[in-house]
This record gives structure tokens, sequence and C-alpha cells, in this order.
């Protein structure tokens, strides 16, 4: 089945519009037909006995955990984050919205009887996952990212709820109408009234030479350079207690990627200064260094700011928009290939957008496709390095760094060091699954 962006190109009856689209055509339906085949549905109602509720941190908590030991009054409070620009009573507005949220899921629950655990995001742990039958994220993508990063059973279900949909997206999240209605949600859950899907997760081992394992989680907020460093510097430390040998041989990380991982130096749009005489400095862009194998193939040098691998889940996300294309650019490559063909291109709005929009959904693929997308970030091609793909779709990709402070992190929320002699192995496998609900 065409896309409603392709039908409207192929309706101008152009040969040459139906030979351009149709490069990207099978790629369009063949993701459709396997958005088809997504779910399944539940053969019987949702009914655990125990459910761990993950809270997000707030930025309310968050910029009162940072003050908490300055010794700040309330007031005092108040008047820092006006100096920043913030707003005090707005924060403690979202803040109680959340928690109100929060307090209907686990009130629903309860009233069904189901014993629930509230843990909060910094609590979270293994521990929790292996005391719950099933877990609910409360929060946003981020929550839910860091939720699924630590469930390795792929038949316990993860739920996430949008707590605050007027400021988080929540693509992962059920619907935002049961935000207010999580109790409908949940008789819905109990009645079987929904669908399984088994999202695809990407598994990474890392070996090679002074290599580190540790994670460091990031929580969802920034770290500075310097503390970022630092906290890979502790775990370093605690790392080199490890024997020469368990560190050459492969490691299978602790965590499961569900939208992307990204390997590049550490802030890959940090500049480096260089001093040519004394009075002229200039700042050059510290590109990522490394090597690269596509599905077992020959190892390809390469520099750029940096590379992402991403899932079906991911293809909406940060691959999208590291990819996509906007209608200024299409109508530029298009107006030029009218100019060097002389054939008959339509250059109207309306063409203009429909080839946008159909390129634009090619690189969106579903959550259960068993493959990877990785994308180069500014490649830097001469006569030293290469760059044979750009983007493309894989099985398998490994890569070997040539860096001198990188880092290869996991959707966004857990880093490793990943520096000169560490080679990762990036792939899928159907263990990792993580199961999650489709509710109308």
């Amino acid at each position: 089945m065409l896309s409603r962006a392709l039908r409207k190109s192929l309706s101008y009856g152009n040969p040459l519009v139906a030979g351009f689209t149709g490069s990207c055509c099978s790629r369009v339906c063949f993701h459709q037909t396997a958005a088809c085949k997504v779910s399944s549905r539940a053969e019987s109602g949702f009914t655990p006995a125990k459910v761990a509720v993950v809270t997000k941190t707030t930025r309310y908590e968050f910029e009162q955990q940072r003050y908490r030991y300055a010794g700040l009054s309330e007031e005092d409070f108040k008047q820092l984050l006006a100096l920043k620009g913030s707003s005090y009573s707005g924060l403690l507005e979202r803040h109680n919205i959340h928690t109100i949220n929060v307090g209907q899921i686990v009130d629903s629950l309860q009233k069904e009887g189901i014993e629930v655990r509230i843990v909060k995001r910094g609590e979270y742990d293994e521990d929790t996952v292996r005391w719950a039958d099933a877990i609910i994220s409360a929060g946003g993508d981020g929550t839910m990212l860091l939720v699924a990063s630590k469930v390795y059973d792929k038949n316990k279900p993860v739920l996430g709820v949008n707590t605050d949909p007027e400021r988080s997206e929540g693509h992962l999240c059920l619907p935002v109408h049961y935000t207010h209605a999580f109790s409908e949600a949940l008789q819905k859950l109990r009645k079987g009234e929904f669908r399984w899907q088994w999202r695809q997760r990407i598994r990474m081992y890392l070996e090679g030479t002074g290599i580190n394992p540790t994670p460091v989680d990031l929580h969802e907020l920034q770290l500075s350079l310097e503390q970022h460093k630092k906290a890979h510097r502790i775990t370093t430390d605690t790392q080199s207690s490890m024997t020469h040998n368990s560190l050459e041989r492969p490691h299978l990380l602790p965590v499961r990627g569900l939208n992307e991982i990204f390997i590049g130096e550490s802030l890959s749009s940090r500049l480096k200064y260089k001093s040519f005489k004394p009075h002229l400095t200039l700042s050059l862009h510290r590109a990522s260094y490394y090597e690269i194998s596509i599905d077992d193939g020959p190892w390809e040098k390469q520099k750029s700011s940096g590379l992402s691998i991403c899932t079906g889940t991911g293809s909406k996300a940060w691959s999208y928009n590291i990819n996509k294309l906007v209608e200024q650019a299409v109508e530029d490559v298009l107006r030029i290939g009218k100019l060097k063909t002389g054939l008959d291109v339509p250059l109207n709005r309306e063409f203009i957008a429909s080839v946008t929009e159909t390129y634009n959904e090619s690189l969106i693929f579903s959550p259960e496709e068993d493959t990877l997308f990785f994308s180069i970030r500014e490649p830097i091609v001469n006569r030293v390095f290469s760059n044979s793909r750009q983007r493309g779709f894989a099985k398998k990709v490994c890569v070997r760094s040539r860096c001198w402070d990188a880092c290869m992190v996991v959707d966004g929320g857990t880093s490793f060091e990943f520096n000169d002699g560490a080679i990762a192995t990036i792939s899928l496998n159907e263990e990792d699954l993580l199961r999650t609900v489709i509710l109308d």
C-alpha cells in the first residue's frame, strides 16, 4: 500500500516523477507492511500481582537537590531561580501535576488489589526489576528509556504513562488521554482489550585494549564536560583492579538500547584551540576518528562528528532529525535536476512538500523490524578518510575507536568510555525484545 505522500507524488503522471519516487517506494511499502504486523492481540488480561512505578525527577526536585546543601531558604531558592530566568511557581505547578498523576496511577493499581512499589528514578535498580511483575514508567520518554534499559526479561511488561503531557511529547507512553484516566486504561488492560508489542533493542559488546565496561549514569540532565570526565575517571579507577585478560575479552554491556546509541568524542561540538603565533589562536572542531565495518564488511577509516545507530523505535527520534530533509533542500535539488536535464520537473509547493514527506517517511521503520539504521554525522572525506555510505540499514555494526576522549552513549542516559583501542560490536538479539503495550 502506497503512502499518502507517495500517491500524491505519482498523481502528477510525470514519468520522471514516477521514476524518482520509485526508488524509495519499496522501503516505504515495506515499512508499512511491517507496521501491520508489529503487535498481537492479548490472549488474556493484564493481571500482575506486583507493579513498580518508577517516577521521574521533576525540574523542581532537581533544582531543590542542587541547592539543598547550600543552606538556602525557600525565599533564597525562589530568587536564585528568578536570576536564572526560571519561575518558581511554574516549576512547582508542573511538579504538582506530575505528583497528582502519579497518585492516580498508584490508587488505580491498589484498588485492583495490586501491590505497588513507588521508586524514584535515581533509586531504580535491578532489584526493583526482579521484584516486579510489571513496571510502569511515570514521566516522559526519558524515564521510559531508563526503565527499559534495566529490563532484560522479554516477557516482563513495561508501560509508559506521560505524567505531564503539556511539557513532554511521550512517544513511548500510552495515549495522552490515559494520563488523566489511568483507571480506564487499567480496566482495558485487565480485560485483554489491548495488543502486545515487542520492540527491538540494541545489545553491545565491548572489547580491546584499555576498555572500561562500567557505565556512567547521565540521568535526564546533562553533565558539564568536567563532571562527565570526572565520572569516567572514577569508574576507570574502580575498573583498574580487573586483570588485563578480563579487559581484553568481549564484555556484554549491562544495558540495552531502545532508541539509539551514539559514538563520538565527548561533547562532539566541543572546540579545541591551537596556537600558531603568540597572538593567533584558532578554534578547531574536534572530529571523531574511528574505523567502521558494516555487516562484517571491510573496515573503513572515518572522521566525522560521530555516528548514531538506532532501532525502529529510535527511527522517529534523533536519527530522524539527523537525516530528514527540509523543503528548501529538496527544492534546490529538484531545480538543479531540472536545469541539468531539461526535463519537466514540477516545482510548485505541493509537489515539493510531497517529495519531502515521502523521503522523510522512508527513514521510519517498525519498532519490531529486526534491523539497525546507522547514520554518520557530517563525515569528512579526503584522500585519507572515506565515507562510502553515510546512512543505511544493517544487521551488525562494528566500530574500532581511534578517539582520545570519546564515549558510547546509550539512549542519552548511560555512557561508556570508548577510546583508542576499544572495539564495539552492535547488533540485535531476540532475547532483548522489550514487551510493551499498544492501547487505543
